[in-house]
């Protein structure tokens, strides 16, 4: 088999692309990266594409996508029928998600706050409103 006159080793590639060799691997075998071609040597060779892929993948994952997901999108860029509102679908989808993580993290945040703000930063363990809720024997559920 031929190798493109482009070609590039995993070490340019991962420099590329600013990601490890084991993680272009990890793609290769989660099918996020299809299987490159291998140089008479048996080193892998990749182009231009491969570095286009991963960086969709590391942009993806930037923005809160799981593997699975990318995957998804990545299956979902090629449709050209139903790819751009299956897209959108499911950007919307995440985004609700990372919505309710937010809510999540403000509430925790609050009731840190305010464990914070009642707490002396003085005095005996026990009486520390911060070790109290953190050893608290009530179930909250």
């Amino acid at each position: 088999m031929t190798t493109p006159t482009s070609s590039m080793t995993i070490g340019a590639v991962a420099r590329r692309v600013g990601v490890a060799i084991d993680t272009i691997r990890y793609y290769e075998r989660e099918g996020l990266l299809p299987e490159p071609l291998r140089r008479a040597s048996g080193y892998r060779s990749y182009d231009e594409g491969a570095v286009r892929q991963l960086r969709f993948i590391r942009r993806a994952k930037d923005l809160g996508f799981t593997l699975e997901e990318i995957r998804d999108l990545l299956t979902l860029s090629a449709d050209r029928h139903r790819g751009v509102k299956a897209v959108k679908q499911r950007a919307e989808e995440r985004l609700a998600a990372i919505d309710e993580r937010i809510a999540e993290l403000t509430r925790v945040r609050n009731g840190l706050e305010q464990l914070i703000d009642a707490c002396p930063g003085h005095g005996a363990p026990d009486q520390c409103p911060i070790l109290k809720a953190l050893t608290d024997t009530e179930d909250d559920a």
